[in-house]
């Protein structure tokens, strides 16, 4: 696929121990090297973090059909990584005592979900909840199911093959990707009642503002088309950047690999969190079963071949490797592809 990757890796190449040293700048270019030449990436951008503070950041290749050079302030679109920043910004709340993980949504809202009129009121800005009508099982889903993709919906309402948002399975008790499910918890911070009705957007920004992520947004802004990464698709036809209007928290980030690498320099510090909110982000949540997290809704593997270590945390995945405890979050539609993997014990 050719394709524009925005990577954060903690560790690009293999390492035995967590006491091994980083690898040198010139190790890290070479392996780019053959990452570009083997997925045919027309530029891929890095950055290393390395206890807890950023190291090496880099841009290789074109950002567009013209042939401009990615840069690491270049903005290139950052997907599914927008869901480990609403996680950060939603135990922001946890800690000012303004959301309970655990609290059914339904006890922050002022009617039920169902007799929202999403289309009309919101601009297709969610999906339309009038599909949950009928089903009680939508009382029972917490803001811990929702980053935890464990809802029961689709991962989009409009995958559905009427278009209409539906349960698939008991709300907690399996995990299967939506991003359905975070917009809903989005719709409840923003939508419910006191001391809710906050715009997600605008706790964002004020972390963006704090850690100096200077070129990042949740919807694009007019003046940025100077510097801005297009993809590609795999037949390489150019895909012009997604310039997205509405703040969803599921995936409407722009960000550059040097602002990315500040937030999670950030986030594997726990700078911004209380240290019990940081450490419920990477805690094992929800067991994840099957072979892969796409398609949505696939079957179990059997269970001597599931991975014992692999379970949702809170808007990442977490595992354990040969490095100890880690967590993993990656983002990506058809053109372009995001990777941000951490090591707990080198906070790299």
């Amino acid at each position: 696929m050719r394709v524009v990757w925005a990577g954060l890796i903690a560790a690009i190449l293999p390492m035995a121990a967590a006491a091994q040293a980083i690898p040198k700048d010139k190790a890290i270019d070479a392996e780019v090297g053959k990452m570009m030449t083997q997925t045919h990436a027309k530029g891929m951008a890095v950055a290393v973090v390395d206890g807890g503070k950023v190291g090496y950041v880099q841009a290789y290749g074109v950002r567009d059909e013209k042939g401009d050079p990615l840069e690491t302030d270049t903005i290139m679109y950052g997907a599914s990584l927008t869901k480990t920043v609403f996680a950060y910004t939603v135990m922001q709340l946890v800690d000012e005592g303004k959301i309970n993980l655990d609290t059914p949504l339904k006890d922050d809202l002022d009617k039920p979900l169902p007799s929202y009129d999403t289309d009309a009121a919101f601009e297709d800005r969610y999906g339309g909840f009038k599909g949950l009508a009928g089903d009680a099982r939508w009382e029972k889903i917490t803001p811990r199911m929702c980053l935890t993709h464990s809802t029961g919906f689709h991962n989009f309402w409009f995958m559905e093959p009427d278009q209409k948002l539906r349960i698939h399975f008991e709300p907690g008790t399996r995990y299967s990707y939506s991003g359905e499910g975070l917009m809903l918890l989005q719709f409840a911070i923003e939508h419910g009642k006191q001391p809710l009705g906050l715009e997600v957007g605008e706790l964002a920004k004020a972390n963006f503002d704090r850690l100096g992520m200077t070129r990042t947004s949740l919807t694009f802004k007019n003046g940025q088309d100077s510097n801005v990464a297009d993809g590609w698709d795999d037949h390489g036809k150019v895909a012009p950047h997604d310039k997205r209007s509405k703040v969803r928290m599921a995936g409407s980030m722009n960000t550059t690999i040097s602002d990315l690498s500040k937030f999670t320099a950030a986030l594997v510090t726990g700078n911004g969190l209380s240290a019990a909110a940081r450490a419920e982000m990477t805690k094992r949540q929800m067991h994840i079963t099957t072979a892969h997290q796409f398609p949505v809704f696939l079957p179990d593997l059997p269970v001597a071949q599931q991975r014992k270590d692999l379970y949702a945390g809170l808007g990442v995945v977490v595992f354990d490797g040969p490095q100890g405890h880690g967590f993993y979050k990656g983002g990506h539609d058809g053109h372009t592809a995001n990777t941000m993997v951490c090591v707990e014990r080198s906070q790299r």
